[in-house]
């Protein structure tokens, strides 16, 4: 159990009752000698999902080498990096772990390529986001539990999963959007800010992709050290490597730099969001959550770096024609995979073309084949493609 004192503006699960309430009541032996929030962080470590995440995209697909980040380790690292700042900012870094390792559960597989091809083939079914998919999992999809569908979590980490990116309007989502239709069961309370706690595992992701994405780059060859001179910080960082230690091997400057630009990121967003509490008087999290807008953000100078950073890595990385290339191989199989099965939804799983036979409309059959495929690895992904293909 805890022992250390959180400020009074953080989710307290030893106390605060409103932020440990489920939507079903349980007597469970999960609760014997740990928090509400613990039990939250072994159910979904537990999960299928989770796991999947081994398999799926970060940048690369997951055959493409064994030391890039799969979806599994970026999760990792954002959430030691959020346990980091809510340590240091005295909130509750449990669960700010706990929305770090949720929050891109539902990630399909081949990454951002994956979600936008998804979502084109959802165009008339409602779309798809990975975000709200995520909550679709953790709610109904993963079944570890026999009284009821999802892994039964707390509101603190539902509404941190759902929010933290930031507060959603009901009024922009169709009335069969998932999120729309789960809040009328548990109020999420879409219109007001996450925790602190959710707020520092957005900002965890955003340090997280521009180190490891930096690092992982340099890995594959799509672009040199020499280019990283004239970004802000990042270059100064290097150069004060390499001016120490001229002789470096090309593996350890790399990590002597991430280290370091990390540790800057990690230390500006405390430095920043202690700021904001003092000048805006925060003291409950009442304040917090009906705040105009988050207060757990960069400096502005910060905030301009880490936007150069992510322009340099739109550019020299996510375009890239090698990334490019792997980027369309995915859209094609997610393309193909969702066209076959919406023609022939008798060779869906058992359990899932049994779903169907219950609702024969082509939006229910829609759903059913885009959350079996969101589910999907990469390799189970690749591997449906080319089965499927020996049958045309």
């Amino acid at each position: 159990m805890r022992k250390i004192k959180l400020a009074k503006y953080a989710v307290d699960d030893q106390i605060d009752q409103f932020y440990t309430r489920k939507l079903h009541n349980e007597n469970s032996e999960d609760l014997i000698y740990r928090s509400l929030f613990e039990a939250d962080r072994h159910r979904i470590i537990n999960s299928s999902a989770f796991r999947r995440l081994q398999y799926k995209t970060q940048v690369f697909v997951n055959h493409q080498g064994d030391h890039y980040r799969t979806r599994l380790t970026h999760t990792l690292e954002v959430a030691q990096i959020s346990r980091w700042i809510a340590g240091a900012l005295d909130v509750n870094q449990d669960l700010s772990e706990i929305i770090s390792l949720a929050h891109d559960l539902g990630h399909p597989p081949f990454g951002h390529a994956g979600e936008e091809s998804l979502n084109k083939a959802m165009t008339n079914y409602g779309g798809f986001s990975h975000n709200i998919h995520t909550l679709k999992l953790i709610t109904k999809i993963e079944n570890r539990l026999i009284d009821f569908e999802g892994l039964n979590l707390t509101f603190a980490t539902l509404e941190g999963v759902a929010k933290h990116n930031g507060k959603i309007n009901l009024d922009d989502l169709e009335e069969d959007n998932y999120i729309k239709q789960f809040n009328r069961l548990f109020d999420l309370e879409l219109n007001k800010n996450p925790s602190l706690e959710a707020q520092i595992s957005a900002i965890s992701d955003d340090i997280a992709y521009n180190n490891h994405d930096i690092e992982d780059g340099l890995r594959a060859q799509l672009f040199d050290v020499e280019e990283l001179f004239d970004l802000p910080m990042v270059g100064e960082v290097y150069h004060q490597v390499l001016t120490k230690n001229p002789n470096i091997r090309n593996e350890l400057l790399v990590g002597e730099a991430k280290k370091i630009i990390t540790s800057l990121m990690v230390k500006d967003v405390i430095e920043q969001t202690k700021i904001n509490i003092l000048n805006n008087q925060i003291s409950t999290i009442s304040e917090v959550i009906n705040h105009p807008k988050f207060l757990v953000e960069f400096s502005n100078q910060m905030q301009a770096n880490h936007l150069i950073i992510k322009n340099f890595l739109m550019k020299k990385m996510y375009r890239h024609e090698f990334v490019n290339n792997m980027t369309l191989d995915g859209k094609k199989i997610i393309d193909f995979l969702f066209n076959y099965h919406l023609n022939n939804p008798h060779i869906l799983p058992k359990e899932r073309y049994h779903e169907y036979l219950l609702n024969q409309s082509l939006i229910n059959l829609a759903k059913i084949i885009c959350d079996f495929i969101a589910g999907m690895t990469d390799r189970y992904a690749i591997k449906s493609f080319k089965e499927l293909n020996k049958t045309i």
